[in-house]
């Protein structure tokens, strides 16, 4: 959280690439600083390092993906974004189930928190060859390093072409309008509803992360094993191939964001998980492996219902919170918000 809302002055001082690249020099610290820890603080203190510098990625990523991506774009990219976001996810539970049989091993533990070293690596070394927010370089003032990328953008070898110099046009245009907003401006209604906007994008990521997700990304495997009775490497092999189908159901998002819109997909997706978790409930109460008494059809019945979760988060809500917040704010609250939507308590 906090290093979400350092964002708000960060973004604007350094940069969007800078941002990022700087919030993967923290990442690789804190991680480096977990996987060698033998004493709980020195862990802790790598805990808190990794996530300061994760704030920035998760905070800026999305701001410099919507300053460099055209509206219609918009919608594919962020459910691209959250796509491999699950990607990730299903490489850790099989990177896991890996270390499962290391597990005499401190290496079952160090391996999979040092693995994320290696994605950290690649955004550090890459990040800053890729073009910069041409919002941010106008705000600096740099509108020629700016007119260079917009080139990029519309495949142009023309500098001065109407298309490039409408784009210019149009971020200035925005800019004027934000001379005076500063963070005060996030709490006032007025004719924006600026406040309105914000309570939206930070209650939707909130209630993103108390619709239950974590609780089976995190611990799938255990409680496939002591609530629904699978021995300790068959847990890991379902819980590793939820996680591929996780993935594999977060791309059907990318596909029908622009057709059916934000509200009806994040609709879906809770009227889905409401189902599964009615389901989940039920099945895990009959299948009942402590006592010995339960059905194991209803264990198989369980674990579906586990799958059918996780599908339906990824269609309604796995991007969406990034992406439905995004057209109910201010352009000239942009950054701010998103910095302020990304820092949520959740």
């Amino acid at each position: 959280m906090l290093g979400a809302l350092s964002c708000l002055y960060l973004g604007d001082r350094y940069g969007r690439r800078k941002v990022i690249f700087y919030g993967a020099i923290i990442m690789i610290c804190g991680a480096t600083l977990q996987a060698t820890a033998f004493h709980l603080v020195h862990f802790i203190v790598g805990r808190i390092l990794t996530g300061y510098g994760n704030g920035f990625i998760t905070a800026t990523v999305p701001t410099w993906q919507a300053e460099c991506s055209k509206a219609h774009q918009r919608g594919k990219l962020v459910m691209i974004e959250g796509a491999l976001i699950t990607g990730g996810i299903c490489l850790s539970y099989w990177v896991d189930f890996g270390m499962y049989f290391a597990q005499q091993s401190s290496a079952s533990w160090r391996f999979p928190i040092a693995f994320q070293i290696i994605f950290a690596l690649i955004i550090s070394l890459t990040v800053l060859s890729l073009p910069e927010s041409p919002r941010w370089l106008i705000k600096q003032g740099r509108v020629s390093e700016a007119r260079e990328v917009f080139k990029a953008f519309q495949n142009s070898n023309n500098m001065d072409s109407f298309l490039v110099q409408k784009e210019i046009a149009d971020v200035q245009k925005s800019l004027a309008l934000t001379g005076t907003s500063g963070l005060q401006d996030l709490f006032k209604m007025g004719r924006g509803r600026n406040f309105h906007r914000l309570v939206l994008g930070a209650v939707n990521q909130c209630f993103q992360q108390i619709s239950g997700i974590n609780l089976i990304s995190f611990y799938a495997a255990t409680i496939y094993q002591n609530y629904l009775g699978l021995s300790p490497m068959m847990s890991r092999i379902v819980a590793a191939c939820n996680g591929t189908e996780y993935f594999l159901a977060s791309w059907i998002a990318v596909y029908t964001i622009e057709s059916f819109g934000r509200r009806k997909l994040m609709l879906l997706g809770s009227a889905g998980m409401g189902v599964s978790m009615v389901g989940l409930a039920v099945a895990t109460w009959a299948a009942d492996p402590i006592s010995g008494k339960g059905s194991s059809g209803a264990a198989i019945v369980a674990a579906f219902f586990m799958f059918v979760f996780n599908s339906f988060f990824a269609v309604g809500w796995l991007g969406m919170t990034w992406l439905y917040p995004a057209g109910k704010r201010l352009l000239l609250l942009y950054t701010l918000a998103a910095s302020s939507a990304g820092g949520n308590p959740s």
